[in-house]
């Protein structure tokens, strides 16, 4: 064994006590999870609401600007419906 791998084997060693060591002084409270969890399904509720607004506010958006769009047509009638027999050749049978 060289002295390199020799300082890194003492080197993993130490690091693997003072995590031990680290892991040991961590103690998780006995309602831990029912409260990350509630944390979670409140985060879950408000995402799918926010989803919900949004997508009904783009959704009145587009029909608003429909709307506005159809109203904008002009008042008179246009070519393709001008009612003059000229405009479109009728077959004869």
């Amino acid at each position: 064994m060289t002295h390199r791998d020799a300082t890194e084997s003492r080197t993993a060693q130490e690091l693997q006590e003072a995590l031990a060591a680290l892991a040991g002084g961590v103690h998780a409270a006995p309602d831990a999870y029912r409260t990350a969890r509630g944390e979670w399904l409140r985060r879950e509720r408000r995402r799918r609401l926010v989803l919900t607004v949004l997508i009904a506010v783009v959704f009145a958006l587009a029909t608003l600007i429909g709307l506005w769009v159809l109203n904008q047509t002009p008042a008179h009638s246009g070519v393709i419906f001008s009612g003059s027999a000229a405009s479109l050749p009728r077959p004869h049978p």
